[in-house]
């Protein structure tokens, strides 16, 4: 399979080649910004080729929540085989190492993944190792929800040694609380932990690893039509279906749109305000996520959604 027959792709950096091919023997990687389309070329490499489509994005394993993370459609399932997407109740914690541990058996199936989504840390735990980490007490972890609830994330960063402040994202409220817990828990920086990290379960060398590197004007635009589109599609009843076991402490409710139509449901914001809000959230989500792409996978074949 040639990438340059791939629709809406174009190529583009100096170590794309337009006669790449695409391995049928080989897994495959897709990992991009939120609303880039990086689940439409996962569907076309299976449809044309064969294999199982399996979800790296990190909230898209929840069950209670389809149209607001933008899951594959019920006809897409159809048509490819899609494996960890939504197999998590939404009241439950999970995490990259769940993930990993979900993955593993999945990898020794003998069926070819396609392995797509936007969670960078999943992609890096994959390809180079996820250090084993103790897990967080109950404790610990309802210690580091107040404090973040409270006082934000200054409050747990002196906690945190300097060789962790310099690899994690501070102004990624998730990851500091993290790398607290695992201080808290273990008495050992987070980064001391990865630095005694076990050998990957898919090395970058054995798949082909394709990164959508998106122009941000696209993509603000796509994100504004995406989200109309999942109010067109109920995401507003969605919501209502998830008002009755609401908890903003639950990773699942991290779901980009969640607060905000909640909030809308408990008539604390407009519609419009619950809209724009939820855009600008989405947004400020794939900046971040595009920074932790080209921060993080410089390796990776990288293509451009064409702009139509």
């Amino acid at each position: 399979m040639h990438l340059a027959n791939l629709h809406n792709v174009a190529y583009f950096g100096q170590q794309m080649k337009p006669d790449l091919d695409i391995s049928p023997n080989r897994p495959v990687l897709i990992a991009g910004p939120t609303a880039s389309g990086k689940s439409a070329l996962a569907l076309q490499i299976a449809r044309e080729q064969g294999g199982v489509i399996v979800n790296a994005d990190a909230i898209q394993v929840f069950e209670n929540w389809r149209i607001l993370t933008a899951r594959p459609s019920p006809e897409d399932e159809l048509t490819a085989p899609h494996l960890l997407y939504g197999h998590i109740p939404g009241t439950a914690a999970y995490s990259v190492g769940h993930w990993l541990r979900d993955l593993e058996p999945l990898l020794k199936s003998g069926e070819r993944p396609i392995i797509v989504g936007g969670t960078g840390l999943y992609f890096t735990a994959l390809t180079e190792g996820l250090a084993n980490i103790p897990p967080t007490p109950p404790e610990v972890r309802a210690q580091a929800d107040n404090l973040l609830k409270n006082h934000g994330t200054p409050a747990l960063l002196p906690a945190l040694d300097k060789e962790t402040l310099a690899r994690i994202d501070i102004q990624n409220p998730m990851r500091v609380q993290r790398a607290w817990e695992v201080q808290k828990t273990t008495g050992r920086g987070l980064a001391s932990w990865q630095d005694d990290t076990p050998p990957p379960l898919l090395p970058l060398n054995k798949c082909t690893a394709i990164l959508f590197d998106t122009d941000k004007q696209w993509l603000n635009q796509r994100i504004s039509q995406r989200f109309n589109q999942m109010l067109a599609d109920g995401a507003l009843e969605e919501a209502k279906a998830n008002l009755p076991q609401w908890n903003p402490d639950h990773l699942s409710s991290k779901a980009i749109g969640a607060p905000e139509l909640i909030a809308c449901l408990r008539g604390e914001i407009s519609l419009d305000q619950a809209r724009e809000a939820a855009t600008v959230a989405t947004r400020q989500f794939a900046k971040r996520q595009r920074t932790w792409f080209r921060a993080r996978m410089r390796s990776w074949l990288r293509l451009q959604p064409e702009q139509i």
